[in-house]
């Protein structure tokens, strides 16, 4: 199955990245309010079902691709699930 994981620092959190690309948005005369920077991460999740793939790409996200005390995950599923 496969997975797609968006990583992106929680609100409140300082977002470096999120606070240039935003300054250079407005600064070419772009109305934006916010700009986040995160990742994508795609998977192919070997699971007999959805619920394993699910709790399997949580303790993935938990473990090591996101830092849960300052990013958030969302989690996407493509096909079977």
């Amino acid at each position: 199955m496969r997975a797609t994981i968006l990583v992106r620092p929680k609100q409140g959190i300082l977002d470096p990245q999120g606070q240039a690309v935003h300054d250079s948005l407005r600064h070419l005369g772009f109305a934006v309010d916010e700009a986040r920077i995160g990742r994508v991460v795609d998977l192919e999740v070997a699971a007999s079902d959805a619920s394993e793939a699910r709790a399997e790409v949580q303790r993935m996200c938990e473990q090591l691709l996101a830092n849960p005390l300052i990013e958030s995950y969302e989690i996407e599923f493509r096909g079977q699930v």
